[in-house]
């Protein structure tokens, strides 16, 4: 346990299914820290954009914006196919990304120690984080674990058609020309290709302890 007092920043970075919302929980959990995924902001933008059958209109995206609560972000049906997509498309936008930026930073303000993963967190959110992480996993063993997640929705689903959709999805998120996924100078590199979920916790919580012991020593 860390003092209460002490205040300490993580930027995660990395693409989908490489394990960085799993690894972002498990840092969370441990040390007590506070954990907001930056998808789940784009999630809830679609999803009232679908309900209200709008066309990212900016005041519309504004209102929208300002009306987000982290008990909404818990919402489990942010994580449909069709949100899914569409968060994806939004997520180019530069206006829909300085909307969102406003809470990310709101949430840093209020809350001493955070974690905030994403895409861009570390690049654009929190370029002064005291620790930045860079998660990776190789194509095929991504595929392999969304592929179990998938299967819960859609029965009929390939092992051969989620590999194609993450390899779009990699593309599409290095290359955007608004906060494309970079991997910043500084950041941790953190590759979980053949990591169990046990070796990773490891790894991770001697990696915040250790950052944590060179900001404050021993706590």
């Amino acid at each position: 346990m860390i003092k209460k007092n002490i205040k300490f920043s993580i930027a995660i970075d990395g693409s989908s299914a490489s394990g960085k919302t799993t690894g972002s929980k498990i840092i969370s959990k441990h040390f007590k820290f506070k954990l907001l995924s930056s998808g789940k902001l784009y999630r809830y933008l679609a999803s009232q954009i679908i309900k209200n059958k709008n066309k990212y209109n900016k005041k519309f995206i504004r209102n929208q914006s300002k009306k987000i609560t982290i008990l909404k972000l818990k919402n489990n049906k942010l994580n449909s196919p069709q949100i899914t997509r569409l968060s994806s498309i939004i997520a180019k936008k530069k206006f829909i990304r300085n909307q969102l930026k406003k809470f990310q930073i709101d949430f840093i303000k209020k809350n001493k120690k955070v974690i905030i993963e994403g895409r861009d967190i570390a690049s654009k959110i929190m370029p002064n984080a005291d620790l930045k992480i860079f998660f990776k996993c190789s194509l095929k063993e991504k595929a392999k674990r969304r592929l179990k997640e998938y299967k819960k929705i859609n029965k009929n689903i390939t092992l051969r058609d989620v590999k194609k959709s993450l390899k779009l999805r990699d593309f599409s998120d290095k290359n955007r020309k608004e906060s494309p996924l970079l991997f910043v100078k500084g950041a941790v590199l953190v590759d979980t290709t053949k990591l169990t979920l046990k070796q990773m916790k490891l790894r991770l919580i001697n990696l915040v302890q250790r950052e944590l012991k060179n900001k404050y020593g021993n706590i």
